[in-house]
């Protein structure tokens, strides 16, 4: 279903090699800088990969190399804030190229919302979530802690680039050859492991974008 607008552009990439996307965020900036383009969400999954962030501690990746090959999996050094997270088949990524001076907001308001996003999508499966003090991304209310997103973004002259992971029908042993954004004592979890059944694919993207436009350009 194609949901974009006047304002923005919706592209849903299916399941893409990293390197592939990062390129395309890039040219995405540099378009939307020059104002050649409208405020686009790229919505993805990701083969096999982990990132870091600028400020990540390369001994949170707890696996070698050669491993690393074993599993089929890349890792990336990338320019958005944060520690080592994991991409892969079955997460929902989404990369909003956002002009915020357009949208009269600054970066703290941008994240909170982009956070709000996930939680209010998260809420119509019945699934509940919050933010916790101190910590980056989307954990569920009940029992103890358990991230299900994760959001990492850049900010270059107004202009957003990288977003967020939401764990959906995620292959969840991946994590646990990282310390997932640099957090050792508190565990990953999917929507499908929390709902016992897997989840829909395209009616959750068409979930995460009417919230995604309610949140930023209503």
């Amino acid at each position: 279903m194609d949901q974009s607008t006047d304002r923005l552009t919706i592209e849903r990439l299916g399941l893409i090699d990293y390197a592939t996307a990062w390129e395309l965020q890039k040219k995405q900036v540099s378009s939307r800088q020059a104002d050649e383009a409208k405020d686009t969400l790229f919505l993805c999954e990701h083969n096999h990969v982990y990132t870091f962030g600028k400020s990540a501690n390369q001994d949170n990746l707890l696996i070698s190399d050669a491993f690393l090959a074993s599993i089929n999996a890349q890792k990336f050094q990338i320019e958005r804030g944060g520690d080592i997270t994991y991409h892969g088949p079955g997460q929902l990524v989404g990369y909003p190229i956002l002009d915020l001076h357009g949208l009269n907001m600054g970066v703290k308001k941008y994240v909170d919302l982009l956070e709000q996003s996930i939680i209010t999508t998260l809420s119509s499966y019945n699934i509940h979530t919050k933010r916790i003090d101190g910590l980056t991304g989307i954990w569920l209310v009940d029992g103890p802690p358990r991230k299900i997103g994760a959001i990492g973004i850049k900010v270059s002259r107004g202009i957003t680039m990288h977003g967020f992971a939401l764990n959906v029908n995620t292959d969840l042993t991946y994590f646990n050859h990282i310390v997932p954004c640099g957090i050792s004592d508190k565990s990953v979890t999917s929507m499908q492991q929390e709902l016992g059944k897997e989840v829909d694919w395209d009616s959750l993207q068409d979930n995460y974008v009417s919230t995604f436009k309610d949140l930023f350009f209503s």
